[in-house]
């Protein structure tokens, strides 16, 4: 009997988590794609709701969160709406181009949200324990999406200087985070700073090391950035001395989005190199054809 009333419990638990993942995702591609003036209205409704509780604070939180999220995923909506629209109205002369104008978009505007709640909710835990730290990540999570949404927009390619102030933005929250377990290194030219480097890919790579690499050493380890020309390429590194990286797997989501989107934009001029230094760790490169930036 308590066997079956366990087992009960467990299948209850089971499908009320999957219905709440149901309702998040319903309630995440809501705020992807309502218009601002109603969303305002939502969050006036929810204030003045709480409000009349006395408990206003879950209001403020609900509507940081669900701007955050509106910002990051609608521009992602916004690309697949575009992609769409391609595909069924452009007529046969401007269909490869404007598609892959889409495709891009909608690779660029590619961003984890998981990053925003993490941040979040950091910030959260440290009001209570750290606020003078909860003020410092504060103000790097407004630095990050003031870098970050104007480049998600554009159609343009960003520049290596921006893409460097970005992801020390993002590193700066993840050393808050992290603590004294992650350590970072820039050795980027200021004469590089001005070279066209598309959007993201940088701080996809940076993700990808200290998701992979660091996180899952106890010590944690450092992250190092690197930018230097070779003949006519660019190449942009990031290095790691974590727990090293399985050359003979897949791809995960971060670095296929990298490689489909250089092919977009370069072809066969611009490719992503993945090795294993000999002392440990792992080694992602991008290289790109630096003159031809320089000139366009």
């Amino acid at each position: 009997m308590k066997a079956s009333q366990i087992n009960r419990g467990i299948d209850f638990l089971r499908d009320a988590g999957r219905e709440a993942s149901v309702l998040g995702w319903r309630f995440f591609d809501w705020l992807a794609v309502v218009e601002w003036r109603r969303l305002g209205l939502t969050w006036l409704i929810v204030l003045v709701g709480f409000g009349m509780l006395n408990t206003p604070e879950p209001a403020v939180w609900f509507i940081f969160l669900s701007f955050g999220i509106k910002v990051l995923a609608g521009g992602k909506r916004k690309a697949e709406l575009q992609a769409k629209e391609a595909t069924l109205q452009a007529n046969v002369a401007t269909l490869e181009r404007r598609l892959m104008e889409a495709k891009m978009a909608a690779l660029q505007a590619q961003v984890e949200p998981h990053f925003l709640f993490n941040t979040l909710a950091l910030i959260g835990q440290l009001i209570e324990t750290n606020p003078p730290e909860a003020a410092r990540v504060h103000a790097h999570l407004i630095d990050y999406l003031r870098s970050t949404l104007p480049q998600m927009r554009a159609r343009d390619n960003g520049s290596l200087g921006k893409q460097v102030e970005l992801s020390k933005a993002y590193l700066s929250i993840m050393q808050a985070r992290m603590k004294e377990r992650l350590k970072v290194k820039f050795e980027v030219p200021l004469f590089l700073h001005s070279a066209p480097f598309p959007p993201m890919m940088l701080q996809t790579l940076i993700e990808n090391s200290i998701k992979h690499g660091l996180e899952p050493k106890i010590e944690g380890g450092t992250v190092s950035v690197r930018a230097f020309v070779v003949d006519t390429a660019l190449h942009v590194e990031v290095c790691d001395d974590g727990v090293g990286i399985d050359l003979h797997a897949d791809d995960g989501v971060g670095l296929a989005n990298i490689r489909e989107r250089l092919q977009l934009l370069y072809g066969a001029q611009a490719e992503l190199l993945i090795a294993m230094p000999p002392g440990g760790g792992a080694c992602a490169t991008i290289r790109l054809p630096y003159k031809m930036m320089e000139e366009a």
